[in-house]
């Protein structure tokens, strides 16, 4: 016996899951165990996203901020643009 819970899903998607069930005469639960199953297998499949470094011309942070603090490399990027 498997483990009871509550979840929360539109009324348009639980229709169509319960029209889907009854046209291919399953129950509800095996339904959506299957579903379930699908996402998680394909997911647990995918590589996971990395994030390219974005650089121009590979030389980092010019001198006056190769040692100084991401806000004050923020405030030179907006100063004098308001604010």
């Amino acid at each position: 016996m498997g483990m009871k819970t509550t979840i929360e899903i539109s009324d348009n998607l639980l229709r169509r899951a319960k029209e889907q069930a009854k046209k291919e005469k399953l129950t509800l639960r095996e339904l959506m165990e299957e579903g379930l199953e699908m996402v998680l297998s394909a997911r647990s499949r995918r590589k996971p996203y990395r994030v390219k470094p974005v650089v121009f011309k590979g030389k980092g942070l010019s001198p006056e901020f190769q040692h100084t603090s991401w806000s004050r490399i923020r405030d030179a990027a907006y100063e004098g643009r308001g604010g």
